[in-house]
């Protein structure tokens, strides 16, 4: 297993023989009794910016309130596996040419190595492109994105999301960086699945979601469970992505840009656990970095592995 191949949340167990590497090009040695934790961090500074060119000694990195040793750093190179969510309800009539064209400028960003599938929802969801790294292929598929019906924006994210985990359980080398990036205009109003099993299907998986609203108000940080803004925002926070708030359609475009910048500036971290307790339990993550201008973004934190009554280590 390459370090650099690690996705963005992988759990497996392991302990380093004879302590643990800092340098990517070396490879790890493995027993079988601690838990790797690897996390793909995101670093801004003022006015948004992305920064790169940190070291490993920049970065503190804390589970559940204690110090952990960062033993492994290197930029997120590995290629992106991208889901692009294209809201199509019956709201974004007005605004689906811009969207297409935002959308499509992003996929004209993507790497070679990367590859990119089109979902398009709004009553039902429906796969317009699979995964593919043809980018005429997937700027098609946006094109034929139309607008009408209801808003299943929960149903999309969910079936993104166990898609990824299809394709991991299949050719987990192939996978790469998981990602989600999900525009929509408002709440969601036609979906079977609930926020909360969303939501906790996100935190189980490896994906980092990017939400962008479109014509959402900004409640000024006021928690509001029935806006559209709200879910869009927890999904974001507890991924490691971002909430971009769009007033107008034209600012979609720069929206895409600041997402893709994103994807191309970002590190690795990996450490060993001091938690030796296998219960399936929630831990919460953070990442800070020594810089006070700097600000360090990741996911909230991960379900531990689980052991069961036979002593199998199960991951959650």
């Amino acid at each position: 297993m390459s370090n650099v191949g690690w996705t963005p949340l992988t759990l497996v167990t392991a302990a380093v023989a004879g302590g643990m590497i800092l340098h990517a090009e070396q490879r790890p040695l493995f027993r079988s009794d601690v838990e790797l934790i690897s996390w793909t961090v995101s670093v801004t500074g003022p006015g948004g910016r992305h920064v790169s060119g940190l070291r490993a000694d920049d970065f503190d990195i804390f589970e559940d309130g204690r110090p952990q040793e960062l033993g492994y750093f290197a930029p997120a190179t590995t290629a992106l596996s991208v889901s692009l969510l294209l809201d199509s309800s019956s709201s974004m009539e007005e605004s689906m040419p811009l969207a297409q064209r935002a959308a499509t400028e992003f996929v004209t960003k993507l790497r070679a190595s990367d590859v990119a599938q089109v979902v398009d929802f709004d009553s039902r969801v429906e796969v317009l492109q699979p995964f593919t790294n043809n980018r005429a292929l997937l700027e098609t598929a946006i094109q034929r994105t139309h607008a009408g019906g209801s808003t299943a924006l929960y149903n999309a994210v969910y079936i993104a999301l166990r898609q990824f985990e299809k394709m991991r359980g299949r050719t987990p080398e192939e996978v790469g960086r998981e990602v989600i990036v999900l525009l929509s205009d408002g709440d969601d109003t036609s979906s079977l699945v609930t926020f909360d099993e969303l939501l906790d299907t996100a935190k189980r998986s490896q994906t980092v979601i990017y939400t962008i609203g479109l014509g959402l108000e900004d409640p000024a940080g006021r928690v509001m469970p029935a806006n559209g803004e709200f879910g869009l925002r927890r999904l974001a926070q507890e991924t490691g992505g971002r909430l971009f708030l769009a007033k107008r359609p034209e600012d979609l475009s720069n929206v895409y840009t600041q997402i893709a910048d994103e994807l191309t500036s970002q590190y690795v971290l990996g450490y060993l656990s001091r938690n030796e307790r296998r219960d399936g339990g929630w831990r919460r993550v953070a990442v800070r970095v020594h810089q006070p201008q700097l600000q360090a973004r990741t996911r909230a934190g991960y379900y531990a592995t689980a052991r069961s009554n036979s002593g199998e280590l199960r991951a959650y």
